[in-house]
């Protein structure tokens, strides 16, 4: 009796799983901005694997030591085993007589991302990728803010206690590790000190604050103007009558056009220095166009860290910035 009450509830159990069609996925695995190459070993070696290092290999912008904007690291298909399949981002290369370029989320685990590139031959398949490796680089480091973005919402402060956000009407997700500087009503400065390795004397440090919109056309030639003034104002030195933070002058910053909030905005990284000082580091900063205010809303973040890779720091500051919601 005992095993007839068992097959009948272990058939139950099975008959509901198939008729609510329901798979439970495993949580992936891997580091951020790292991503799993799934070819063949002659391919990896040859012009296929030249191409993807080539195009996963451009390095970030602002960093003081050269850092690659995504990892790689590659295995061959029959070595692709069931720990392998849950890693978070995965590009798989193949031959096939049909060319395709194909985006897949939650194959294997969740989150997940898999981008499939096949082609005939060699020459195909590096053609292909050529054509969509901006899309392919972008697609990995969205999953990866995206992902960033899921954590810090599990421990996140609360923007209304905030004078300046309040006052501004934004919101951003920000990990609680982040501690208040200065909050004016006008300008916010958040600080997370770095409490690993030779980084512990370091901090993380993310600035919000507004200015007026007057000549559209000349906002990206004002940004470093723009954060210059801001940090001679609120950023001092550790002599604050002689030291403020400034824009490296040795190191020409890069923007580049962005969506923040499904606002027009711009992007630019470069290098922050003390001036009289020998502090350093990279700074990122959002310029966005909130056209219906007025006004333009500016995050920066910026990072010291001496004597350790940045890459990390920055990217999750990135993260924080675009989760930017402005009411």
């Amino acid at each position: 009796m005992r095993n007839i009450f068992l097959i009948l509830t272990i058939a139950f159990l099975l008959s509901s799983c198939v008729g609510n069609d329901t798979v439970i996925l495993k949580q992936s695995i891997g580091k951020i901005n790292k991503v799993m190459v799934v070819a063949k070993i002659s391919d990896w070696t040859g012009d296929v694997g030249q191409e993807v290092r080539n195009s996963f290999g451009e390095l970030m912008v602002g960093l003081p030591q050269p850092e690659h904007f995504l990892s790689v690291s590659q295995v061959a298909p029959n070595g692709f085993s069931s720990m392998m399949k849950a890693s978070r981002n995965i590009l798989i290369i193949t031959e096939a007589k049909n060319e395709a370029f194909t985006v897949k989320k939650n194959v294997f685990a969740q989150p997940q991302t898999i981008v499939y590139v096949q082609a005939k031959d060699d020459e195909s398949i590096i053609k292909l990728f050529q054509k969509h490796k901006n899309e392919i680089k972008n697609i990995f480091i969205d999953s990866d803010i995206q992902f960033t973005q899921r954590i810090f919402s599990k421990d996140k402060i609360d923007n209304s206690q905030y004078k300046t956000l309040s006052n501004l009407g934004v919101t951003f997700t920000i990990p609680k590790k982040f501690k208040t500087v200065d909050d004016t009503g006008e300008f916010l400065w958040l600080r997370n000190h770095l409490m690993s390795g030779i980084a512990k004397t370091g901090s993380n440090n993310i600035l919000v604050y507004s200015i007026p919109l007057s000549d559209e056309t000349q906002i990206s030639d004002n940004i470093v103007a723009v954060r210059d003034s801001i940090g001679k104002k609120f950023i001092p030195g550790s002599d604050p009558e002689t030291m403020h933070m400034i824009t490296e002058e040795a190191y020409t910053p890069f923007t580049f056009d962005a969506i923040i909030d499904g606002k027009k905005a711009y992007e630019t990284r470069g290098k922050w220095e003390v001036k009289n000082d020998f502090m350093a580091g990279p700074f990122l900063n959002y310029t966005v166009i909130d056209k219906k205010n007025n006004r333009l809303i500016i995050f920066e973040g910026f990072t010291y860290a001496p004597s350790v890779s940045k890459r990390a720091f920055v990217f999750e500051l990135e993260a924080i910035a675009k989760s930017m919601k402005i009411n």
